[in-house]
């Protein structure tokens, strides 16, 4: 079993998220391999090619503003038996934080101009404590079957390129189930989104009930 820790990255990189990564306990053989780009989408088409070319088994997608404890690996690993996709729970860094994974991603028709409208809801309401499936989610730490990457590429090319409305990551959703795919989250897989301060559960739930 090989995995590829594939990290796309900026000019900088937040000490928080390099801690996290040195302390991560690995699961297997694996590799770390940053990609620096200001076109994220592209920064990830190519390490998902990396991942098929050199016969990695699974892809562990980090970015780079994340802080994480350091059995993320072990339980997404445990949680993959079966399945295509897991990721852990996170939330957007700016108020009012959103978590980054959705119940619902879907083009909508407006009446009035007659145009198709992107919409991703975000699950709100999600499982506590628990493994869910999810139409879409962010890719702060996400771990998939390299499997699936080679069928997006078969089916539809470059997984990551964007669809009209949606950013690459959803985009890549869209194409995975799209594939036949499901996608899941474990919200035990607790992950801290740095902003101003670290967005994490926590900090979510006390803006959702009214304390911050």
């Amino acid at each position: 079993m090989k995995t590829l820790i594939a990290i796309p990255c900026g000019e900088t990189i937040h000490v928080d998220f390099v801690t996290s990564l040195s302390t991560l306990r690995i699961v297997g053989a694996a590799d770390q391999y940053f990609l620096k780009g200001s076109l994220v989408y592209d920064a990830r088409n190519r390490l998902a090619q990396k991942a098929v070319e050199d016969g990695y088994d699974y892809i562990l997608w980090l970015d780079s503003d994340m802080v994480f404890e350091p059995d993320l690996m072990q339980k997404l690993m445990a949680d993959i038996k079966g399945r295509d996709m897991v990721c852990g729970i996170f939330f957007t860094r700016k108020p009012p934080y959103k978590p980054c994974v959705y119940s619902r991603v879907a083009y909508t028709l407006d009446l009035e101009s007659g145009r198709t409208i992107p919409e991703a809801d975000p699950f709100f309401d999600y499982p506590k404590d628990s493994i869910f499936e999810v139409e879409a989610c962010g890719f702060g730490a996400v771990l998939m079957r390299t499997d699936l990457v080679k069928k997006i590429y078969l089916k539809k090319g470059l997984p990551f390129t964007p669809i009209i409305g949606f950013g690459e990551d959803l985009s890549f959703c869209l194409s995975a189930r799209d594939a036949g795919a499901k996608i899941f989250c474990d919200s035990r897989v607790k992950v801290g989104h740095i902003g101003s301060v670290v967005i994490n559960e926590e900090k979510f739930m006390e803006v959702q009930n009214g304390t911050t």
